[in-house]
């Protein structure tokens, strides 16, 4: 795994990794936590859901040329009523493309040299044991509604290994892919005023370079303000799935008895 590319082989992974994998062209990615096994927990829409399927919509995570029924696994589509939260073998996870591992704790410096967004993060993972008990405990009780900027599958992966929630109800959610696909042109629009100062396209270019870069960083969860660490057990009134009055108390306390 190069510093411009975190693709890897299978054998590399180890359970409670954070993956993904590029699809259409390497358009959008689609992220999971491996679990081990080879199986992957990650978060799609709903079986419910409308087919029509947003063009960025990473939750499309089966080649149309896998098969409706996994050969090789028997739990492999595992996805309890009115959840996005799935289980999948490798295979089908993957589809036709590569295995990509998401890298935590990274200096400042690599996460701004990776073009693209949702490769990266500086915030630190926490132990395999708990990522896989967030991600196991989620797969049997959900994740709440995709959202394709709100709350995807990289969202799903970040809190799996983080336990890190944004704050605010609504909003732009954790996904360094969703920055980056809302930084490129709000860049643009910034920097154009700029036109008038600078001397061609080149200055352009540059400051536009560096606003994007900028956006993205201070949208990483390893240095926004506007997260909170939240137990997994907890995560249902977090996300406004019981009333929001109760009190959500951090990773590490416990509530008092009453």
């Amino acid at each position: 795994m190069g510093l411009l590319s975190n693709k890897v082989e299978r054998s590399e992974i180890k359970a409670g990794d954070h993956i993904y994998t590029w699809r259409a062209v390497y358009t959008y990615s689609h992220h999971g936590i491996y679990v081990g096994g080879s199986k992957v927990v990650h978060f799609t829409r709903k079986k419910d859901a409308s087919s029509n399927i947003d063009s960025f919509d990473s939750s499309s995570n089966i080649s149309p040329k896998a098969p409706s029924v996994c050969p090789t696994f028997p739990d492999c589509g595992f996805q309890r009523p009115n959840s996005g939260v799935i289980l999948s073998c490798l295979d089908c996870f993957l589809g036709n493309g590569s295995l990509y591992l998401f890298q935590y704790g990274v200096t400042p410096s690599v996460f701004l040299a990776k073009v693209r967004g949702g490769t990266c993060s500086t915030a630190e993972s926490d132990s395999p044991e708990m990522v896989i008990h967030r991600a196991m405990y989620l797969l049997q009780n959900g994740f709440g509604n995709y959202d394709v900027f709100e709350n995807n599958c990289e969202d799903f992966a970040l809190y799996c290994k983080t336990g890190l929630l944004t704050l605010e109800e609504l909003g732009r959610g954790r996904s360094g892919q969703t920055s980056s696909a809302i930084g490129i042109p709000l860049a643009a629009i910034i920097s154009s005023p700029l036109k008038l100062f600078l001397a061609g396209p080149v200055g352009v270019a540059t400051v536009t370079a560096g606003m994007y870069c900028a956006g993205r960083y201070i949208t990483d969860i390893g240095v926004r303000k506007d997260v909170v660490k939240v137990a997994v057990e907890d995560i249902a009134a977090n996300l406004g799935w019981v009333d929001s009055s109760q009190d959500i108390l951090p990773e590490n306390e416990e509530q008092t008895p009453r």
